[in-house]
């Protein structure tokens, strides 16, 4: 009886052993593959959870405005003109590229402004029931009036930057000739330059020293730093280093000339200006001061006529 137990025993386990066998061989991938799949998709929720989170703390403009930006430009992407487009990124680099601006983020806000002016005359004329005529009237006139303000301010930033860059350039010009003399490389100098000096100078030296480094050659740096800046003096120097540079003349002698044009230059503006300061002066004392003297010097006279008759 023993041996019959012994038996049974040992085909009952090499029984269980085929089955547990013949389980994982059959379902124990699909198990495993169901379990890394659960474990996946609990990650994926927790991520979601946390970036969900992470976007609803993030401020307005970065989830209402940045969105409806983002669509705005690509609308005005694909039905403005490339002409247009360049023209715009032209002038952005005149400007300095105020807020990291590309031509979309400038067309975009140029129209969410005009938008935006147009909208708020409206409402101010339908406050002041002006009636329907006159609300067109003020809705075209704020669409006009907020275009030609933003290209105002766009105008007004293109000239101050361009007349920090002629006022800076001979003391930046004096730097860098000082550097060269004393002994460093061009690109060094430039490096110099745009560590000590402020302002839009050091900016532009940094991004041609930039086009420099990652594989443009000076001569074409220093051309696209006179288009970027439109600046006449800029253009003028940039001529002359390179000319110097296919020449092989002494960078030292061309920039030490070029330090004096510039700051002879830079003198006779201030003259210019000096000279025209008193036919500004001229209108506002006409309108604002003799008016004023008038009335100190001939009201008693008038008074004292008007009491004699």
């Amino acid at each position: 009886m023993s041996l019959i137990f012994v038996a049974v025993g040992l085909v009952f386990a090499a029984v269980l052993c085929l089955t547990i066998f013949i389980v994982n061989v059959v379902v124990g991938d699909k198990l495993v593959l169901k379990d890394r799949l659960q474990q996946m998709e609990i990650k994926m929720t927790r991520r979601n959870k946390l970036g969900f989170n992470e976007e609803l703390q993030e401020d307005f403009s970065v989830r209402i405005l940045k969105p409806i930006s983002g669509k705005l430009s690509s609308v005005i992407q694909r039905y403005t003109p490339v002409k247009q487009m360049s023209f715009i990124e032209q002038r952005l680099d005149y400007a300095g590229r105020p807020f990291d601006w590309t031509a979309n983020d400038y067309l975009s806000v140029q129209y969410l402004t005009t938008m935006g002016a147009a909208i708020i005359a409206y409402l101010v004329a339908w406050l002041m029931d002006a009636g329907t005529l006159n609300g067109i009237i003020a809705l075209l006139a704020g669409a006009i009036g907020g275009y030609l303000l933003f290209e105002l301010i766009i105008t007004n930033k293109i000239s101050i930057r361009q007349k920090d860059i002629a006022r800076e350039l001979p003391d930046a010009l004096d730097m860098l000739t000082i550097s060269v003399e004393a002994g460093l490389g061009f690109d060094a100098a430039m490096q110099k330059v745009s560590q000590k000096a402020k302002g839009p100078i050091a900016e532009e030296f940094s991004k041609t020293l930039h086009e420099m480094r990652i594989g443009k050659t000076r001569r074409e740096a220093l051309r696209d730093l006179s288009k970027r800046t439109e600046v006449l003096d800029m253009s003028r120097f940039v001529e002359s280093l390179v000319q110097a540079d296919q020449l092989g003349v002494s960078l030292g002698n061309v920039l030490r000339n070029q330090s004096d044009q510039m700051r002879v230059l830079r003198r006779q503006r201030v003259q210019e200006q000096a000279m025209k300061a008193p036919i500004k002066m001229l209108f506002p004392i006409m309108i604002f001061i003799m008016p004023t003297i008038f009335i100190i010097i001939l009201g008693p006279a008038i008074i004292n006529l008007s009491k004699a008759l």
